[in-house]
């Protein structure tokens, strides 16, 4: 599937994303939601390999000029999303302590319409 005039940022966010989606979907994993949102900060993607919640944040860059989207998730950021995976979890009364969990990167490094994906899995 080809992507035309991504122009925007938000537009390669998004179109990012839903390839990420696609990619992690055709590997077995099955969507919860997307782009979940409280007041602790976003979570891109939710998703369930068997009965593991998987936390996924994406990140796209053109390229690795200033060190590529793996260093683009700071440790700031990895603090956010395992805040709002917890209160996620506890909205949906899971406990955070026994509910089976990962953090895990998508990174996309190219052609927005022909990405490298690299999948780093319990990133953090």
């Amino acid at each position: 599937m080809s992507w035309i005039n991504v122009h925007s940022t938000q537009d390669k966010g998004q179109t990012s994303e839903e390839f990420a989606l696609r990619y992690l979907v055709d590997n077995g994993l099955q969507c919860v939601a997307k782009n979940y949102r409280n007041r602790q900060g976003e979570i891109d993607l939710i998703l369930l390999e068997n009965n593991t919640y998987v936390f996924v944040e994406v990140k796209y860059r053109k390229n690795n000029q200033f060190g590529g989207a793996i260093s683009a998730v700071t440790y700031k950021k990895t603090q956010k999303i395992k805040q709002c995976a917890k209160f996620y979890l506890q909205q949906e009364g899971l406990n955070e302590y026994n509910t089976p969990c990962r953090f895990d990167i998508i990174a996309l490094e190219g052609d927005i319409n022909k990405p490298h994906v690299t999948w780093l899995k319990n990133a953090f």
